[in-house]
């Protein structure tokens, strides 16, 4: 009779997942598992050395007797080591350490839409879904970006580097929309979740496009710091095209870029740029310049 239940349970959750998807997904996550051969509990799952540092150093902050309290901290660290995702037998291993039964770790990581149950890209971007975003555009940015990778939401690239997703409300809605992007590259030692504001369909292309090339995130930074709209702009051309050792812009582009600062507010970031600009990029881009 049991095993008539769980295989008839089955059916019913394999009819429900080739229905349509509705055009709001709000996580990856999933609210029941099923094994597979990546993700079932049999297969080992620990922190790694460095990660267990942490793992004593995260507990310490609660009393003894509530050290389940660190659950969502654990689980995120989690996360970060096994490249963005937790797979059951790491919710497993976090609810040993903090010894209490599996099914409270589950309640807690199928709840919350920071943690995936599925896997993701290296670089997972997630689209503010929430009012003024969606009213400034969102939309078109996720689908600007589905587009450009060929995928659907929550699907990963064949090459495993991007996955897309949608969130909600990053809590800068005077820069609407954004995009924030969670870099599991380099594991959980370099772990970064980066916000980029006042993005355009054309400008989350260019993010992608340098994400591949090997970037880091100083796009973000530069444009979070900058004070006003133009500023902003600004820094978002000049560290876009300028990709270290990769180039990805042309002659073109650096004339474009040199005219659209001459015409930008004095500010000293501004003046400061403008007058080393012909001097870096012909130290950056020698081959362009010289062309």
């Amino acid at each position: 009779m049991l095993a008539r239940a769980s295989q008839r349970l089955l059916e019913i959750r394999q009819a429900f997942r080739q229905l349509p998807q509705a055009s709001r997904s709000f996580s990856t996550a999933l609210n029941y598992h099923i094994d597979s051969p990546d993700n079932n509990p049999d297969l080992p799952w620990e922190f790694t050395d460095a990660n267990k540092e942490k793992v004593k150093e995260i507990i310490s902050h609660y009393p003894s007797n509530y050290k389940q309290s660190a659950v969502i901290p654990l689980l995120d660290l989690a996360q970060q080591q096994h490249g963005g995702w937790l797979p059951v037998s790491a919710m497993d291993h976090v609810a040993k350490i903090i010894e209490v039964a599996p099914i409270r770790v589950y309640e807690v990581a199928t709840f919350y839409s920071m943690f995936n149950r599925t896997k993701v890209g290296k670089y997972h971007l997630l689209v503010c879904g929430t009012t003024p975003c969606m009213i400034r555009g969102s939309r078109e940015i996720e689908d600007a970006l589905l587009k450009h990778l060929g995928v659907k939401r929550n699907e990963v690239t064949k090459d495993g580097l991007f996955s897309v997703g949608e969130m909600e409300c990053m809590g800068c809605c005077v820069n609407a929309p954004m995009i924030t992007v969670a870099d599991y590259s380099n594991g959980s030692e370099g772990y970064t979740y980066n916000y980029y504001e006042d993005v355009t369909p054309k400008r989350v292309v260019e993010i992608v496009e340098a994400l591949r090339r090997g970037r880091n995130h100083r796009v973000a930074h530069k444009i979070h710091n900058a004070s006003t709209q133009d500023q902003k702009e600004f820094f978002a051309e000049l560290f876009i095209i300028t990709s270290g050792d990769n180039v990805i812009a042309t002659k073109f582009d650096l004339e474009n870029l040199a005219l659209q600062i001459l015409g930008a507010p004095r500010s000293p970031q501004i003046i400061a740029y403008r007058e080393r600009l012909h001097t870096g990029m012909q130290l950056l881009l020698p081959e362009i310049w010289a062309s």
